[in-house]
């Protein structure tokens, strides 16, 4: 198979034999291309030796195909030999780039479904682009291609098969696994990055900044790209806290409005994620402000500057809590499953996962005080609390963020 294979990938391969349109969306550089040439490696090695039909490929960062596919969706069927007495499986990788991408899909949909299935990948800009302005509803499939989960780090790093979590993992295979989930801390989950040798992964991690995110900014038409830079290095310092608008606006020297757009975009770009407050007390507990995430701690560590070992971070906390969010959402699936509690008196819990489970973040066992969560428990008595570590002694009942 090109490349190594992502926990999606098997999901993916369950719906090829439906219409429905398969869209991968997620930020640049997460794998989408690769993923969609595993596929077709798929169908050309397996499926296709059972079942009639053919595959084709396109990148419309050719700008033959975009002029073609620009001029009509029709002219699809004139770049290859498409035979539409059968089933076509067409992979069009940046599909963000056509003038009008609902248009075309719909077009080829409406048309050909029962002919050619389509496999699309699109980054952020297919959805912050005002000219994607339908939901293609009963039409599509979207899956959101994020940087590695942390087992897929390690399947990466040739260590799929080692042990994570359980009473029986030796001594050396708890401290193989620790300095694993250090690297991954620091350095992300980016493929390349991965990858990379170590005296390489800064600079690859400046070029996604610079570059990668750069064109986000670009595409999405804000033209004051440097204050994206410094809103993204201010944002990485408050990791876990409120996102305070009209403070951020202050800082800056730009609008309230400047704010909320350049928030949208980093969202839509699947580098920052906002969560919301959990609340059943409007007038006891916060409602509004959410609170700032970054999708992959390496991007986050890279904006701080910042590439020293957990162990001895001074900004460890943040880190953890960081890490935890990106641990709960490869598990949940949604963002919008994930919140966070806290009342106008400052008691809170980091994260509250479904509106059934509650996850507390320590760099040390040692600074759990249960009394400090005794509140929430009173208002949740059904919603226990997990609290989990960077270390912890054997007896703990404390995770640590690989486990649970």
């Amino acid at each position: 198979m090109i490349g190594i294979k992502r926990d999606i990938f098997d999901r993916l391969v369950k719906e090829i034999e439906n219409n429905d349109i398969l869209i991968l969306v997620g930020a640049r550089q997460t794998g989408k291309t690769t993923i969609l040439k595993q596929l077709q490696q798929f169908l050309l090695e397996e499926f296709l030796l059972k079942n009639d039909g053919g595959t084709y490929f396109i990148n419309l960062e050719d700008p033959t195909y975009l002029d073609l596919l620009n001029e009509h969706p029709r002219n699809l069927l004139k770049i290859f030999p498409i035979d539409i007495k059968r089933k076509n499986y067409i992979f069009i990788d940046e599909i963000q780039y056509l003038k009008n991408p609902t248009n075309f899909l719909k077009f080829i949909y409406d048309d050909y479904k029962e002919n050619i299935k389509l496999i699309v990948s699109g980054s952020s800009a297919f959805y912050i682009d005002e000219k994607f302005k339908d939901s293609l509803a009963g039409r599509k499939k979207i899956f959101e291609i994020r940087t590695l989960s942390f087992h897929e780090f390690l399947r990466f790093k040739g260590k799929e098969n080692l042990p994570v979590k359980g009473n029986a993992l030796s001594i050396d295979e708890q401290r193989e696994t620790s300095d694993l989930y250090d690297e991954y801390m620091v350095w992300g989950g980016y493929p390349k990055v991965v990858l990379s040798p170590l005296n390489e992964k800064e600079a690859l991690l400046q070029e996604l900044v610079y570059s990668y995110i750069k064109k986000d900014i670009y595409e999405s038409r804000i033209k004051q790209d440097e204050m994206v830079f410094k809103l993204l290095k201010i944002l990485a310092t408050q990791i876990g806290g409120l996102v305070n608008v009209n403070e951020l606006s202050r800082t800056l020297g730009v609008s309230k409005t400047a704010i909320d757009n350049y928030l949208h975009i980093l969202q839509k770009s699947y580098h920052l994620a906002l969560i919301r407050p959990f609340y059943k007390n409007a007038r006891k507990e916060l409602t509004k402000m959410p609170k700032i995430y970054f999708y992959d701690t390496g991007l986050m560590n890279f904006l701080l500057n910042d590439f020293s070992m957990p162990s001895v971070r001074k900004n460890i906390g943040i880190l953890m809590e960081n890490a935890v969010f990106r641990w709960l959402l490869d598990k949940n699936g949604d963002v919008d499953k994930i919140k966070f509690w806290r009342t106008i008196q400052h008691n809170e819990v980091d994260f509250i996962v479904s509106d059934k489970e509650a996850y507390e973040v320590k760099s040390n066992e040692t600074l759990i005080n249960l009394s400090k969560y005794r509140s929430f428990s009173e208002l949740y008595p059904e919603i226990s609390i997990t609290f989990v570590v960077y270390k912890k002694n054997t007896s703990s009942k404390a995770l640590l963020p690989y486990e649970i």
